[in-house]
């Protein structure tokens, strides 16, 4: 399976979390999730390994915080989760797996 569409939407999220966030914080951080909603919907993780089944999950699970309520370490968990899962995403796709 190519995740092409994955690498698009997971590197579109981690741009949206990049400085400066000339319409706010809190908008960045949902521009973010949005496009991370987008890239992984009906993606199954049973294929994929443990790191990506736990980047996915905190993803997941931080889409049910409204970003304008989020602790520091929440925006530094995503910003992870989001950069590590786009680079293993373009990853793939740049070695065809």
């Amino acid at each position: 399976m190519s995740f092409e569409y994955q690498a698009e939407k997971l590197s579109a999220a981690r741009r949206a979390l990049m400085l400066p966030h000339s319409r706010g914080e809190a908008e960045s951080i949902a521009e973010a999730l949005h496009a991370c909603s987008l890239g992984l919907h009906k993606v199954s993780t049973d294929a994929l390994d443990d790191n990506v089944r736990r980047w996915v999950a905190k993803i997941t699970e931080l889409m049910d915080t409204k970003a304008g309520e989020w602790t520091n370490d929440q925006k530094i968990e995503l910003s992870q989760a989001v950069d590590e899962l786009a680079h293993w995403f373009e990853r793939d796709v740049w070695e065809g797996r």
